[in-house]
């Protein structure tokens, strides 16, 4: 008789997260059962449960992700929600040109403007900053972009929002109950709970002058409007939201940006202006040049060579990163540009132009010139990704500090290998400039 194959009924599923979670208080409150829990069926996660650390992070990103939605919970059981919004908004890009539109709101009244300020967060840690962004309800209404006329009154009440130099009181009533889900994926940005709007309404508007000015003045170019703001020493995060709003431009070509685009295009803009109006007409610095900075698991060397503009960036993602799936291979990527520029968009995406605007600036508030070169290490203990502004922080925080210099590139490169954790020979096959300046140090060798 052939043995028969048995098959064992589950009666009830438990859930893994609640076992794994170390607070008693929140796995004792967290209603697991509520909480739709997103996985891809190729993620080590379901191997390692939060334990194994099988990622080679320190810490589980996505513990990290389900304890800020647990701290933060109360804010999804209510179709109304009341809160002071930083001001902050959200554009998608999905389904463009329409598209979803809308205010982040938290569930506090008072000084929220932390919570969507980027240029504060460099020496906050990265469970404060997902906290942050976790207390956000991403509420959105869809809207055509390019026909903000037809948008209707709660587009409006956004632009209202935006326009204001302090945080607003707002009133949001929602179609559906914020989403419960919790997508568990350290690729993805930290991202709060989204729900549509039925209503909106906005109080307590103190308008900043600069940005009113701008929006409206119909004749003035989005790019125009960028740089001045600048000028008058607007916040860049500021600028990119009003951008992503469609509040610059002539009359008829006001458009809505999707936020991930809107990010890319100021930086751009600002770094591009000021290397060719003041970076490209100073003096070249006369000394090699080290800056450095290490903040939120990420080590920038900014070197300065006494030479003409150019300009390369290189990433270095350790195993266990965010963006780097491999577990034994260190993986490295980069871009470059020389003295003209380049005429298409960077291969590794919108941290060459946040680094860019970094370097550019400081130079051009020094009256200088240099060609530029940005190694940066990612490490494990960087959790999961925080966006393009952490690479633009990071290196301007390098150039507050005082830089080492150098009269030699042997100097140089002596001094950097000692502050880098991966050998200068892999750096040197990577780095377009790298190599020019190693085969320029020879020659001169030779004619002088």
């Amino acid at each position: 008789m052939k043995n028969k194959k048995f098959v064992k009924k589950v009666k009830k599923k438990i859930p893994w997260i609640a076992h794994i979670i170390e607070d008693v208080g929140i796995a004792s409150e967290l209603d697991i059962g509520q909480l739709r829990i997103k996985i891809s069926k190729k993620s080590l996660c379901i191997y390692c449960r939060g334990t194994k650390y099988l990622c080679g992070k320190p810490k589980c990103p996505v513990l990290l992700k389900l304890y800020a939605y647990a701290r933060n919970r109360e804010i999804i059981n209510s179709l109304e929600l009341v809160g002071s919004s930083p001001p902050a908004v959200f554009v998608g890009r999905i389904g463009y040109p329409y598209v979803y539109a809308g205010p982040l709101i938290p569930p506090e009244i008072g000084d929220t403007s932390i919570y969507d300020t980027p240029e504060l967060w460099l020496h906050r840690s990265i469970e404060e900053i997902v906290n942050f962004r976790f207390k956000l309800v991403r509420s959105k209404f869809k809207v055509n972009v390019k026909k903000l006329e037809k948008a209707g009154k709660i587009f409006d009440e956004t632009i209202e929002a935006v326009l204001s130099r302090t945080p607003v009181e707002t009133e949001a009533v929602f179609k559906r109950k914020p989403g419960k889900t919790v997508l568990l994926d350290d690729t993805v940005q930290p991202m709060g709970p989204s729900a549509p709007l039925e209503k909106l309404k906005v109080s307590g508007v103190k308008s900043d002058r600069r940005l009113e000015k701008a929006y409206y003045d119909y004749d003035l170019k989005a790019g125009e409007a960028v740089l001045e703001l600048y000028e008058r020493k607007v916040p860049v995060s500021k600028i990119q939201k009003a951008f992503s709003m469609g509040l610059f431009g002539l009359k008829n070509r006001r458009r809505l940006v999707p936020t991930r685009w809107s990010i890319t295009a100021v930086d751009s803009i600002i770094s591009k202006t000021l290397r060719d109006e003041i970076v490209k007409r100073s003096p070249v610095i006369n000394e090699y040049r080290v800056y450095e900075s290490t903040e939120l698991g990420n080590r920038f060397i900014v070197l300065m060579f006494p030479y003409p503009w150019s300009y390369e960036l290189i990433e270095a993602w350790f195993p266990g990163t965010a963006w780097n799936p491999d577990k034994r291979n260190i993986a490295l990527c980069g871009d470059w540009e020389p003295y003209y520029g380049r005429t298409s968009y960077a291969s590794i995406g919108g941290c060459y132009y946040a680094a860019r605007l970094a370097v550019t600036e400081y130079l051009a508030k020094e009256g200088r010139q240099a060609s530029v070169l940005i190694l940066r290490e990612s490490y494990p203990s960087y959790l999961l990704p925080l966006g393009v502004w952490q690479v633009r922080e990071n290196v301007r925080n390098a150039l507050r500090n005082p830089p080492r210099k150098f009269n030699t590139l042997k100097e140089v490169m002596e001094y950097i290998s000692k502050r880098l954790k991966i050998n200068l020979k892999f750096w040197i096959e990577s780095s377009k400039l790298l190599k020019d300046e190693l085969v320029q140090e020879k020659l001169t060798k030779y004619i002088f």
